[in-house]
């Protein structure tokens, strides 16, 4: 077990040198252990400026943001202003979606664990006013209803906007400001920005993307739509004040100085499974309210991930250990540094070595492809599954709407069987070979849904 002094000890050494290896252009990294808390960060914030990354800098932590929104619907919660179980129409009498018997059932606990079923890339800017929440819930009246309330998870940004809704009308206030007020000033957090009017005030990182020869280069934004805040868009801050935020939650809701920022109780129930996932790419074995939960023997692990134009963070949390790490970046080999520091410090400091990620077998099983083929979209991407003569499936991937605005490209990926009705993709993206669940079947025994964190419907 890695004492604090020597975990600060193999920080200083390697850090810095593994975000060179890595390619990435800057990263900053914080670990709570014992109660204390270790930084370290290399690199740069941006390649255009040469600007230096510090421990004080900080970074997009993208849909990290959700645990925050989270916290802010639990406070309702306690306080006897929300009722997880009851209709979000309870509150927000002006929520719709393209299907109106599926919008009168939905709950607040459907949105906070992913189930309620409608398509969730919604990215519609709808301005950069106070009012952009709002305005937001009026534009996705006609948005598909996927599956029933409540069937399967599939990953939604526009719940959690929704979410952001809800805690705006109840308090009364703007989202920014009341995230704020309730979170960051209780918990004395000194370098968080809920937009860029507060970010330019910091040393703040860009996100990087593959430039027209691969090297890695500003992304043409800074952040997306403001939206989108409650599910992730703007959201930024120093790795140390993630783990604040952390660190109250392991002490049952309070605050350094004591104040009850969640109620005792809350935090176990916010991280008790809610629904059990496929095996993906990318994502722990359940969700619970808000938090995505990874289970290794007996050993619970909670966190979450995030990405947004060219940044992308990670938080692991062992609650039963007292060891939390955040780990930010703005481009390059993520998950190659995630590999090499924030899995291997937990494992060094809990015993618990995190999954490795999903590979090909050495052998793949031959396979009856028919059911798979043809086409499925959602708001963001076209994906067609096709088999060429000699047998090889392949998967076409084209960004579309904000995707491909930001400069993300089209994708050819070769897939092979997996497990099930699963098939991953044999050359990695970035390091990691992507899994894909084919879930359903329609009266011609054709897969309804492709599943990759998100459910994409036949087209």
């Amino acid at each position: 077990m890695m004492s604090p002094e020597s975990v600060q000890s193999w920080l200083d050494e390697h850090f810095a040198r593994i975000v060179a290896e890595r390619g990435v252009p800057g990263a900053s990294v914080a670990v709570l252990t014992q109660g204390q808390v270790l930084t370290a960060a290399g690199g740069v914030l941006s390649r255009a400026t040469g600007v230096e990354a510090t421990t004080d800098s900080i970074f997009q932590i993208g849909s990290i943001t959700k645990l925050w929104t989270s916290a802010l619907v639990m406070q309702l919660v306690d306080e006897g202003l929300v009722d997880l179980d009851a209709p979000v129409r309870a509150y927000l009498p002006e929520f719709r979606v393209g299907d109106e018997a599926a919008s009168a059932v939905i709950t607040t606990r459907q949105l906070l664990c992913h189930v309620a079923g409608f398509e969730g890339d919604i990215f519609t800017d709808t301005g950069r006013g106070a009012d952009a929440i709002e305005k937001y819930l009026a534009a996705i009246h006609d948005i598909p209803q996927l599956f029933p309330p409540g069937e399967v998870f599939s990953y939604n940004n526009t719940g959690f906007v929704v979410l952001g809704r809800l805690v705006e009308v109840l308090r009364g206030k703007p989202f920014d400001e009341v995230l704020t007020e309730r979170l960051v000033a209780p918990l004395g957090l000194t370098h968080v920005a809920p937009s860029p009017y507060e970010a330019i005030l910091h040393r703040a990182a860009v996100g990087h993307v593959p430039g027209e020869d691969g090297a890695m280069v500003p992304a043409p934004a800074w952040a997306l739509a403001r939206s989108n805040a409650p599910a992730g868009s703007m959201l930024a801050m120093t790795p140390r004040d993630l783990l604040a935020f952390v660190a109250a939650h392991l002490a049952g809701g309070a605050a350094p100085d004591g104040t009850p920022v969640l109620r005792p109780g809350t935090v176990a129930d916010m991280w008790r499974p809610q629904v059990r996932l496929p095996r993906l790419t990318a994502m722990g074995s359940a969700w619970g309210l808000g938090w995505e939960i990874e289970e290794h023997g007996g050993h619970t692990v909670v966190g979450h991930d995030g990405g947004t134009i060219g940044q992308a963070a990670f938080l692991r949390v062992a609650p039963g250990h007292g060891v939390a790490i955040a780990l930010l970046t703005n481009g390059g080999d993520v998950f190659g540094i995630f590999t090499d520091v924030l899995a291997h410090l937990f494992e060094q400091l809990t015993g618990i070595a995190l999954p490795g990620r999903p590979v090909p077998p050495a052998a793949p099983r031959q396979i009856d492809p028919a059911p798979y083929l043809g086409r499925y979209a959602d708001t963001i991407y076209d994906i067609t599954v096709s088999q060429d003569d000699d047998g090889t499936i392949w998967l076409d991937r084209v960004p579309k709407d904000v995707i491909a605005e930001i400069g993300e490209k089209p994708t050819r990926t070769r897939l092979v069987a997996f497990e099930g009705d699963s098939l991953i993709s044999l050359d990695p993206t970035r390091g990691v070979h992507q899994v894909f669940a084919f879930i359903g079947r329609d009266d011609a025994g054709r897969a309804k849904y492709l599943h990759y964190g998100r459910v994409v419907a036949r087209a």
